[in-house]
């Protein structure tokens, strides 16, 4: 989520705050300012022999695409499903797959959310939320495993998603990286002066959702995010359950690089998660 589109976010609230008609106008503008996929051909699509397309069918007949990939050794020590933001597609997401796949020894779908990549449809809250349920369920199956057993991560918004998917059906375990309380939330500490709470009504709440989540958290936030700020990454951890543990990137921004702090405390949570 960049700061172009939170600043949007912000412009339209005053205008939403009127008639019901307005309302709905602002509510199908906002959805396209959250939102900001990159269709294709946009993106690097040089296959990768080592990465295996899949196809996914979610709700309202929606078919999406991802990327699966498994390590070499054909014995992951994790199954993840990994949950992007609200930018690009899967070829934007290539330094996930090194992470889990190369450095984790992990399986891991990256996947497009409706609208996104070679995904069909068109995003909005509700039709994400569904298609990473659909997403695990066709990882689960491929890996054969069950999907309460799939490790969920999730960037930024994607990390929205991930703790709904977490909260609602359980996981392995939460992995959040760069993730809000809820968008308003997020609109807000840009224009405080605003009722951005009032009026928008894209939420992801995961802070009134995570509390249901029971499993291990994994949660990494850059200080310097001048995007989702520090402080409500440490919101949404307060609110989770143990066991929790929190990575703070000093001077990381919203799309720092995977540092070899977070790298070793992601490979040694992994490393210590009960056996499915």
């Amino acid at each position: 989520m960049g700061r172009a589109t939170v600043l949007a976010l912000c412009a339209i609230s005053v205008p939403a705050a009127g008639c019901a008609a307005v309302r709905d106008r602002a509510g199908r503008v906002e959805n396209a300012i959250v939102f900001q996929p990159a269709e294709y051909p946009r993106g690097d699509w040089t296959p990768d022999p080592r990465v295996e397309d899949a196809w996914i069918d979610s709700t309202g007949g929606v078919r999406l695409h991802g990327w699966l990939a498994e390590p070499d050794d054909g014995r992951p020590r994790a199954v993840v499903l990994f949950t992007h933001g609200n930018g690009g597609n899967v070829t934007t997401r290539r330094h996930v797959i090194e992470l889990f796949r190369d450095k984790m020894n992990a399986t891991v779908l990256v996947f497009d959310y409706r609208g996104y990549g070679r995904s069909g449809g068109r995003a909005t809250e509700a039709g994400v939320l569904d298609d990473a349920r659909a997403a695990r369920q066709w990882l689960a199956a491929r890996a054969g495993v069950r999907e309460a057993d799939v490790v969920v991560a999730g960037h930024s918004l994607g990390g929205g998603v991930a703790v709904d998917l977490a909260a609602r059906d359980g996981a392995r375990a939460l992995i959040l990286e760069g993730t809000f309380t809820n968008l308003p939330d997020v609109a807000a500490s840009f224009v405080p002066f605003l009722p951005v709470r009032a009026v928008m009504q894209a939420s992801l709440n995961s802070v009134a959702k995570i509390p249901a989540y029971h499993g291990p958290l994994l949660q990494v936030h850059g200080n310097a995010d001048e995007i989702v700020p520090y402080r409500l990454g440490r919101k949404l951890f307060a609110a989770a359950n143990e066991p929790k543990q929190f990575v703070t990137v000093l001077g990381g921004d919203h799309n720092h690089s995977y540092t070899p702090e977070y790298v070793a405390a992601l490979d040694h949570f992994l490393a210590a998660l009960p056996r499915p």
